[in-house]
């Protein structure tokens, strides 16, 4: 079978950002996750979430320092490209990021963390049947953005199919999903909440609204942070004043009939880094 020269450019330039982006992703924490940190620290009043808070810091300067991943727990790669319009879409896209994160496995290295979710047999490279997940979006520029997603947070996110009528109760539902979780998703946690679309389409919102910058947020996803923080689960859940970092929230129109809300929890470490692709 002979392999068209141009696919082969691609899905190799495609599996080099991929890499990079992994790599930047796993061991450093982007300038705007560091920011709302480092204000939550310094407004701490609990004494033992304002330790906590030292041990996260310490954690991710010495990831830094010494090139290792910021957690143990390296995740599954969930990536985003977007695609000008001289970048032809094909399956070389797909072969070029699954490349991309079986060398970043052996490069950093990461934990193995895909296994067939029924036999649970481990693939050993972070790949396998549907990962990585990739999303392909039209762009400006030829990008890739990887989201390494830890299980944590993941187990504790939530989706719901609320009524037309229950639009007040949005900000509800995310806080209450919160309470369920407790300190297992080891917060602080940064909320992805998608309001609408499907039920797919909801859950998809909600995991892209975590690429958003966090260090700011308009008076709606203000009010449900503030709300979420009253909690007092805190760092660790050890209490303290800050158990969300950040609500961020992404939005599409829906049936009539319908009102999907999904909340994807991230844990503090929200790792992200997005690479251009030049081929």
């Amino acid at each position: 079978m002979m392999i068209n020269s141009a696919d082969s450019t691609l899905s190799g330039a495609l599996a080099e950002a991929t890499e990079r982006a992994l790599v930047e992703a796993e061991l450093r924490l982007p300038p705007d996750v560091l920011a709302v940190l480092r204000r939550a620290a310094a407004t701490e009043r609990n004494e033992i979430a304002r330790q906590e808070f030292t041990n996260i810091l310490e954690n991710v300067e010495l990831a830094r320092e010494r090139r290792v991943p910021i957690c143990q727990d390296t995740g599954v790669p969930v990536v985003y490209i977007t695609l000008p319009p001289d970048v032809p879409f094909s399956a070389s896209l797909f072969t070029g990021v699954r490349e991309g994160v079986h060398r970043a496995t052996a490069a950093i290295p990461l934990r193995p963390n895909v296994v067939d979710p029924l036999t649970r047999e481990n693939t050993g490279d972070n790949t396998g049947v549907g990962v990585p997940v990739v999303h392909v979006a039209p762009g400006d520029r030829f990008t890739v953005t990887v989201l390494p997603k830890g299980a944590g947070s993941e187990n504790v996110s939530r989706i719901g199919m609320l009524l037309p009528s229950q639009a007040a109760e949005v900000p509800k539902f995310v806080v209450e999903t919160v309470l369920l979780a407790g300190g297992r998703p080891c917060p602080p946690v940064i909320l992805g909440v998608g309001i609408g679309g499907t039920f797919d389409a909801a859950a998809a919102l909600a995991k892209e609204a975590l690429l958003l910058p966090v260090d700011a947020m308009d008076r709606y996803e203000q009010e449900i942070c503030d709300t979420v923080n009253a909690l007092g689960i805190g760092p660790m859940g050890l209490g303290g004043d800050t158990t969300a970092l950040a609500v961020k929230v992404k939005r599409a129109d829906c049936h009539t009939a319908s009102l999907p809300v999904a909340v994807n929890v991230q844990c503090w470490a929200c790792r992200r880094a997005t690479v251009e692709v030049r081929w």
